[in-house]
């Protein structure tokens, strides 16, 4: 069995941020490999961060003038400015046990994991709409476990409508990359998040 590059939801208010994009990995400066930028085959640049996890990974596996399918946590302070964070690598041969799907195609592979190149799942709290711009922003809060964090919140802005209505619900959203922009494919309203005060 092929491990899928972004994992199941196990419970239904589950935050995350995540995605997969194919792209060229090159870092800004070979003596220092976590920082860089991706470029994808229409030659668009992310500024890409390599989180320790995957560092080492990185240097005992890949071959950077290769193409790869690498694992993102998304971060942007505006709709146009994407930044991402790798956090792994999904390749279906060179890192995974299984060699019986060596005929098949890592993107046929994807799509039978109701994934593909460019794919992000958002899931947080809807908490800013903005109807002129075509734009909602969603609150995400890391685990409770990544005691590291300075700050366990961040917020992901992403092209797309969703009724005002539905501000402070929790919501699920199927995400494409589009260059630096996040555009919204679809979208689900799992609940109202009840306050705090309340």
């Amino acid at each position: 069995m092929i491990k899928n590059p972004i994992q199941e939801v196990t419970n239904k208010l589950q935050y995350r941020a995540i995605g997969i994009v194919k792209a060229i990995y090159k870092p800004n400066n070979k003596d220092q490999l976590n920082r860089g930028t991706l470029t994808d085959k229409d030659g668009k640049i992310i500024n890409t961060v390599i989180l320790g996890k995957a560092l080492s990974l990185i240097k005992k596996y890949i071959n950077l003038d290769n193409n790869y399918f690498w694992i993102v946590y998304p971060r942007n302070k505006s709709i146009n400015n994407l930044h991402l964070q790798v956090a792994g690598v999904w390749d279906p041969y060179q890192l995974n046990k299984e060699d019986n799907n060596l005929e098949k195609d890592p993107n046929q592979i994807l799509e039978e994991l109701n994934l593909s190149n460019n794919y992000f799942s958002i899931r947080g709290e809807l908490v800013y709409v903005n109807t002129q711009k075509k734009e909602v922003v969603i609150k995400i809060c890391s685990s409770p476990n990544s005691k590291r964090l300075k700050d366990p919140t961040f917020k992901i802005i992403v092209e797309g409508e969703i009724s005002l209505q539905f501000l402070n619900n929790f919501v699920s959203l199927d995400v494409i990359r589009d260059g630096n922009i996040l555009r919204m494919v679809k979208y689900e309203i799992i609940e109202k998040i009840k306050s705090a005060k309340s």
